[in-house]
């Protein structure tokens, strides 16, 4: 998705996000094709967040911040325009249903966890209620959680404190499609109808359905989550 020229990687995420977002030639995507593969952790990710904005989120994420402390990683991260504004543009992205079905699970804490980690663990919690209340202003009944699909909860409660930082968020669910060199680790998706029932039947316990495809404005900012599949052959 990210290998190419600018002009075509831009073509790329343009289709995928149209008509509620515009990426340019002149925007900025981590990784960068199989040159630069290292995916974003948004805290550190110089490329595509000013200074700012990095540092309130390592704040709000990160009670004992360190070389070793990670937030989470992101498939693809892009600027865009929303709107008139610049924005983000940020890739959750799967080839077979394991990759999704895993995701079930909470964040683990080991045993012999440090001090820094329990730390963070706690605050992770934290800002993951946070980003409920701050949701639900918008729309009832969300149930974001640290410890039950994890993975979706942070990606929905990172969206929504960037629009609390003023920055416009555009959230894609990626399905590859008949990604047939992945069946020894799962079910490939065959259609678009294949991944979009999955997504939805995770995203369930967390949200209403009618979260999916569309605007909602969070913070004076939006907040598009979508729903997307493709066709990318190696």
């Amino acid at each position: 998705m990210t290998h190419g020229s600018t002009e075509e990687v831009a073509a790329r995420f343009a289709q995928l996000i149209d008509p509620w977002g515009e990426v340019r030639p002149e925007d900025r995507w981590m990784p960068e094709g199989f040159k630069h593969t290292t995916e974003a952790q948004l805290h550190r990710a110089s490329r595509l967040l000013p200074r700012a904005v990095r540092a309130s989120l390592t704040s709000w994420w990160l009670a004992a911040p360190s070389a070793r402390a990670t937030t989470p990683n992101w498939d693809i991260a892009s600027t865009c325009l929303v709107g008139n504004q610049e924005g983000l543009l940020l890739i959750e992205a799967k080839a077979h249903d394991e990759e999704l079905n895993k995701e079930e699970a909470g964040k683990k804490l080991s045993s012999d966890a440090s001090d820094g980690s329990r730390q963070n663990h706690e605050q992770i919690g934290r800002a993951i209620q946070e980003a409920n209340l701050g949701l639900s202003k918008a729309i009832p009944d969300w149930n974001l959680s640290r410890d039950s699909h994890y993975q979706m909860s942070n990606r929905f409660a990172w969206a929504w404190k960037l629009t609390e930082l003023g920055v416009p968020v555009i959230l894609v669910y990626l399905g590859f499609l008949n990604a047939g060199e992945m069946s020894d680790q799962g079910t490939p998706f065959a259609t678009s109808a294949d991944w979009e029932t999955l997504v939805r039947s995770q995203s369930e316990p967390l949200f209403p359905e009618s979260v999916w495809n569309r605007e909602w404005k969070l913070n004076g900012q939006s907040l598009i989550p979508l729903i997307r599949s493709v066709n990318c052959p190696l």
